[in-house]
């Protein structure tokens, strides 16, 4: 079966998110910065009987992104699915009156030349099998922009808009574009918001294949 490929891997989504997709048969790629913690997520996933390979990476390089993905797919498999969901950093959340035009530079290498180096990494893969799902996860601020976190809400409005566009382009070629908008904190033991919601979320996203964008829970005014 095709790979599942995670950009962002971590203790909390990440991992979720990887146990429902290796449950479903995919063999799992993670990728993140910290190879130590990549370790200790390939342990866990090993435990529960899936496939799981780490390839460590910066989202903000853009060639070891590209390169940690397409090794991933020759040693695991094309990858079908693609879930691009890092945690920005906090630097990225100052004021917006405190921003200056030097401050935005990495939360759009970030949010928006990473998911951008990423698709194009994975997309000959996903044409070849003549399927994909790309799934995008993202904060409030990528639909309702913080004054206090400035960075990253103009970071991740621009990643919207790429993946929108995705979202319609991709389409005629079988493959489906999805962004879920996490309005809060991921929270265990949420009825919405938990990892493991989430995860069944993001895996009916790429299997029931409707719509753009989706909300793990509605939004305060």
């Amino acid at each position: 079966m095709p790979t599942f490929a995670l950009v962002g891997a971590g203790p909390g989504l990440g991992l979720a998110t990887a146990r429902r997709f290796g449950a479903a048969g995919h063999p799992v790629a993670l990728i993140a910065r910290d190879a130590e913690r990549l370790a200790e997520l390939t342990t866990a996933l090993d435990r529960d009987g899936i496939r799981a390979r780490a390839f460590p990476a910066d989202v903000l390089d853009r060639a070891a992104l590209s390169g940690a993905l397409q090794d991933a797919a020759g040693d695991l498999g094309p990858v079908e699915i693609l879930q691009f969901s890092p945690v920005p950093r906090a630097d990225f959340m100052k004021p917006v009156l405190d921003t200056s035009a030097d401050d935005l530079e990495t939360p759009l290498n970030f949010s928006v030349k990473g998911p951008v180096t990423a698709v194009n990494a994975v997309l000959p893969g996903m044409r070849a099998l003549g399927r994909g799902t790309v799934l995008f996860v993202n904060g409030g601020s990528a639909v309702r922009p913080h004054p206090g976190r400035a960075g990253t809400s103009i970071a991740f409005a621009a990643e919207s808009a790429y993946a929108r566009m995705l979202h319609e382009a991709l389409a005629p070629d079988g493959i489906h574009v999805a962004q879920l908008i996490v309005p809060g904190a991921i929270r265990p033991g949420s009825a919405t918001s938990s990892p493991d919601i989430l995860a069944e979320r993001l895996f009916d996203l790429h299997t029931e294949r409707e719509g753009f964008r989706h909300f793990a829970e509605p939004m305060a005014d």
